[in-house]
């Protein structure tokens, strides 16, 4: 942006005096040419935006696009080696030069920060209250009676109920949604001028993430902060920012305001992401999803690959007994993907275990093709096991790191002794190719890869048995919605080659759109809702089905933001 650009002034013409405009409000935050280097390495170039006070901006991108790395330069906690050059101001002062000492009275004071993942971002032997005595400190209130009493408001404004309960809890005895807000509370509460979220809600269920993006968004108006978010999904920028700013490598790409930068994308990267995201491209995928459902969904007599009858699972804790699954009943034909959706605690995953013989069932019986699975002995399944795999949720956690991807896709055959040594050498070279990996992988280990690559070593892995049946377990939900999409067409791409059944478990009803054909809508473990995705989508019976369709990211601006006149953002 030029520096004409940024005042408005009138020239005069002739001899008669004039009255100067005056210049627009200096923003909140204003950042020129930041680059971010480790060693020889850089890894954000010449970045440039503005922040309005009351105003919010979405830092969009890849893994790997710069996001986090410029929130941690404007808090000052770039990691060793790590150097930021340019120029950040903040209400007018320039920060990034300060020392450290100066900087301190700043970070958690004026500018408070949410970090990505609750579940890690708390000391798990300490209780809530404890750690929320810590960030009451700022507050520089001596008295610890009258500090407890404003974390326990600050709990309640931020929506959890019983603040009590939640200060004297520990971090395990809370679910995801309420650590979230136990942060958001803590970043608020020495009421900051901005609040840097980055991800706040990757790890979350999509009704739990529609409300912590409304809490977030009804903070910032109630309380006169801005927000810089950080996110990967240009549907949840759309909806919560009034800027956007898009970044690919470190680089600003394009950067404007959302209705401009999302409706009418400039750059073929922003255009790129937008194709990505499920809510916004429902149909992307049909035509390959649909090669085989076509003729199979009409019935041709034969028994379903899956059958899943009257099963219930309780489990007993504190001598309380817990009904997880109620009755779960469900059919998934040979060569179509089914999909059990619901919100953390609706029995999706004890519905997996039992399905897969890791947890027998109290009641009920549950077959693949035709063999029994309950009722059995693990020596007893094994024959079971050869032609059903899993495909876990965390591709960082689910892969041994210090094995090569070679052995790692390898010892599936060599745990069931299928063929020679030539002949596994080939199948796993073939099990790589089905995923669109090259054999200059194999000698490498899981951190040389990336989340993509690695989620496809973990398909591969599955792949190399030829089952007939995978289990996907939230297989894209620590995947950015451009990798996820890749992986998705993968997915699709075997099942119509090697007509693959899939049971798919997931809390991204977008996603469930994009790949699945049939539909159980899971709630406190019973199924309330069930059909194919059509009728599911399109014409849902149950209130509780609507109000996860409700929550899925539409793109559309939330109608609880007033409209207000913004700063621009730009790169200079």
């Amino acid at each position: 942006m030029a520096a004409q650009d940024r005042l408005i002034s009138n020239k005069p013409t002739g001899a008669e005096p004039t009255t100067p405009v005056p210049l627009r409000p200096i923003p909140l935050l204003r950042v020129d040419g930041l680059s971010v280097s480790y060693g020889p390495h850089e890894v954000v170039t010449n970045v440039g935006f503005e922040l309005g006070r009351g105003e919010s901006l979405a830092l969009i991108g890849e893994s790997g696009s710069g996001k986090s790395t410029i929130a941690c330069a404007l808090l000052r906690l770039l990691p060793s080696g790590g150097r930021a050059t340019g120029r950040v101001a903040f209400e007018g002062q320039e920060v990034l030069g300060i020392s450290e000492r100066g900087f301190r009275p700043l970070r958690g004071r004026a500018i408070g920060f949410v970090p990505q993942d609750p579940a890690n971002s708390l000391n798990p032997v300490r209780t809530v209250g404890a750690q929320a005595q810590e960030a009451a400190a700022l507050l520089d209130e001596p008295d610890k009676a009258i500090r407890k009493q404003l974390i326990l408001e600050t709990f309640a404004e931020v929506g959890l109920d019983n603040p009590q309960r939640i200060y004297d809890s520990y971090p395990h005895q809370l679910s995801g949604g309420m650590l979230q807000r136990v942060l958001i509370g803590l970043a608020i509460l020495p009421r900051p001028a901005l609040l840097i979220a980055d991800e706040p809600t990757s790890a979350l269920d999509v009704t739990i993430q529609k409300r912590i993006l409304d809490l977030l968004t009804r903070l910032q108006h109630d309380l006169k902060i801005s927000l810089l978010l950080i996110t990967h999904d240009l549907a949840i920028a759309a909806e919560r920012a009034d800027a956007l700013v898009v970044l690919k490598d470190g680089v600003i790409q394009e950067a404007g305001r959302t209705a401009s930068v999302f409706s009418s994308p400039a750059s073929a990267y922003a255009r790129k992401l937008r194709a990505d995201v499920p809510s916004l491209n429902p149909d992307r995928y049909a035509a390959l999803r649909d090669t085989r459902f076509g003729t199979l969904k009409t019935g041709d007599g034969t028994a379903p690959k899956i059958e899943v009858s009257a099963v219930t699972k309780t489990f007993t804790v504190d001598g309380k007994t817990l009904t997880a699954v109620d009755n779960l009943t469900f059919a998934v034909p040979a060569g179509t993907t089914h999909a059990l959706v619901g919100e953390s605690g609706s029995g999706k995953t004890t519905a997996v275990r039992l399905l897969l013989g890791l947890e027998q069932p109290d009641s009920g019986t549950i077959s693949v093709a035709s063999e029994q699975i309950t009722g059995r002995s693990p020596e007893a399944l094994r024959s079971v096991w050869r032609h059903l795999q899993l495909v876990y949720q965390n591709p960082f956690t689910s892969l041994d790191p210090t094995w090569t991807i070679e052995r790692l896709v390898r010892e599936p055959l060599d745990r069931f002794r299928i063929g020679t040594r030539k002949e596994r050498d080939e199948q796993v070279h073939e099990a790589l190719a089905d995923v669109g990996l090259g054999e200059y992988l194999l000698s490498r280990k899981p951190a040389a890869l990336s989340g993509g690559q690695r989620q496809r070593v973990a398909i591969a892995r599955s792949l190399v048995l030829k089952p007939d049946v995978i289990v996907l377990d939230e297989p894209t939900s620590a995947l950015d919605v451009s990798v996820q999409a890749d992986i998705v067409e993968v997915l699709l791409s075997l099942q119509a080659n090697l007509g693959l059944t899939y049971v798919f478990v997931s809390h991204d009803l977008a996603l469930v759109r994009q790949l699945a054909h049939t539909v159980s809508v899971m709630h406190r473990g019973r199924i309330v809702e069930h059909g194919t995705v059509t009728e599911i989508f399109d014409n849902p019976r149950q209130p509780y089905t609507r109000s996860l369709l409700a929550s899925i990211p539409s793109g559309v601006a939330n109608a609880a933001q007033a409209p207000r006149p913004l700063l621009m953002a730009a790169a200079e």
